[in-house]
């Protein structure tokens, strides 16, 4: 386990990415309608920014083993709101340094999760890197409550990386942001004259290469319904509209990392007249160009309703809409951003040309009598089948157990058995079925 504090000079100690200021400029594609395609996705990792901080903990957390790390702007410890009281809680322990349990508490309800399915094996936190960001001007979420997520993420053997000296307000902070550094104001994206950005991503993926000065992915825009419980979005307080900015080698077939990145409260898509403003200046998109990198953008909307109230189209990270299991598997949102990223880690969607892999006939073919080889050798790899967890199991490629849908010989989790999650998985020798 490595925990440490960043200090001003981190970026040159660190060997961070340097930036020259004047020439950041702001840039995101028009959207591109489509459906979400798949990609050659080598890692997975999670970002956000409040309460898209505080779900990117409980991703990381409850799906450590599609997680590979995770940054967090201004957010505390998984399920600090709890189980009772969520709003009472999230808003006076979990915001401000109110009354709340010790993360070395909420370190031991995870194991206890872990040892009942809920969440996945803790032991996968261990060696992962995480950046925490908070800022000494941010009087939203008080820093005792950011320590706090520090500190259990460090109970787990978590690689922490701990920015906490900049005078950032309540904020994403990144070299495009509008907003004065210091401040709290709309679209909550904050220059403070360097690049959190680039520290969180050398942090995350181990290296970064300079951000890009011109764009030359794209935006795609696809259906947010697709991958919800029921179709509907909407009901979970989730917009119709996703993005995913995809940078060409990506869209080539290259291998590639997927950075899912979450937006704060108001600051979703369709939040009043926000629009693209968090996916233009997060100074992700830069990045991902030159570092091959996928960015996964789910949107949250604003719902009031009968068991809803989240007036400011927030993340789910106390328990709004009458769902328990928010923080866990079977968490509407999460388990719905989940199908996401499997569905963008469905592997490339170009594959290499035929003609690279089959020889001249005028050279490889020997007598028939002595060089016919076992079928075994040339049989084509096995197919992916994507279908509902609850179709897999009624085909006999998966089985059913306390809710949840295995596939058959490998065993491996397949998530919610029912009619809306979906699964890849692909029989790799008879009656032995794993994920593709």
């Amino acid at each position: 386990m490595k925990f440490r504090e960043l200090a001003a000079a981190l970026a040159a100690a660190a060997g961070l990415v340097a930036i020259t200021m004047s020439s950041v400029t702001a840039a995101v594609p028009s959207p591109t309608p489509g459906e979400l395609p798949g990609y050659n996705i080598s890692a997975t990792y999670v970002s956000g920014v409040s309460s898209g901080g505080y779900l990117a903990n409980q991703l990381h957390v409850a799906y450590s083993g599609v997680f590979s790390g995770a940054g967090i702007f201004t957010a505390g410890p998984y399920r600090c709101a709890g189980d009772f009281d969520y709003a009472v809680r999230a808003q006076t322990g979990c915001m401000q340094n109110g009354t709340r349990q010790t993360p070395a508490q909420l370190a031991d309800q995870t194991r206890s999760l872990a040892s009942s399915g809920k969440v996945d094996a803790v032991a996968n936190l261990a060696g992962d890197p995480v950046y925490l960001y908070h800022g000494t001007k941010d009087t939203t979420v008080d820093q005792a409550v950011n320590d706090d997520l520090a500190t259990y993420y460090s109970d787990f053997g978590a690689n922490v990386t701990y920015r906490k000296n900049s005078s950032a307000g309540h904020a994403w902070v990144s070299p495009l942001g509008p907003v004065a550094c210091s401040d709290t104001a709309s679209p909550f994206i904050n220059d403070c004259g360097d690049d959190p950005v680039g520290e969180m991503l050398t942090v995350l993926l181990g290296t970064a290469n300079a951000a890009a000065g011109t764009l030359n992915g794209k935006l795609v825009q696809f259906d947010q319904n697709a991958f919800a419980p029921g179709g509907d979005a909407n009901a979970i307080s989730m917009d119709a509209k996703g993005f995913a900015y995809v940078p060409q080698t990506c869209s080539e077939g290259a291998s590639c990392r997927l950075m899912v990145a979450l937006h704060g409260c108001k600051q979703g898509y369709s939040y009043q007249s926000f629009g693209d403003a968090f996916m233009k200046d997060a100074y992700l998109n830069e990045y991902a160009d030159t570092n091959n990198m996928v960015v996964l953008y789910p949107q949250a909307i604003p719902l009031s309703n009968a068991g809803t109230t989240n007036p400011n189209g927030c993340w789910n990270w106390w328990g709004y809409g009458s769902d328990a299991a928010y923080a866990w598997h079977g968490g509407k949102q999460m388990d719905t951003i989940v199908a996401m990223v499997r569905k963008v880690s469905g592997g490339s969607t170009t594959p290499p040309p035929t003609t690279t892999t089959v020889p001249p006939t005028t050279t490889t073919v020997p007598p028939t009598t002595t060089t016919v080889p076992p079928t075994t050798t040339t049989a084509p790899a096995p197919a992916c089948v994507t279908d509902t967890n609850y179709a897999h199991t009624t085909a006999g490629r998966a089985y059913q157990s306390g809710g949840y849908a295995y596939a058959n010989g490998s065993k491996q989790k397949l998530g919610l058995w029912n009619v809306f999650n979906k699964s890849t998985i692909k029989e790799t020798s008879p009656g032995y079925w794993e994920l593709c």
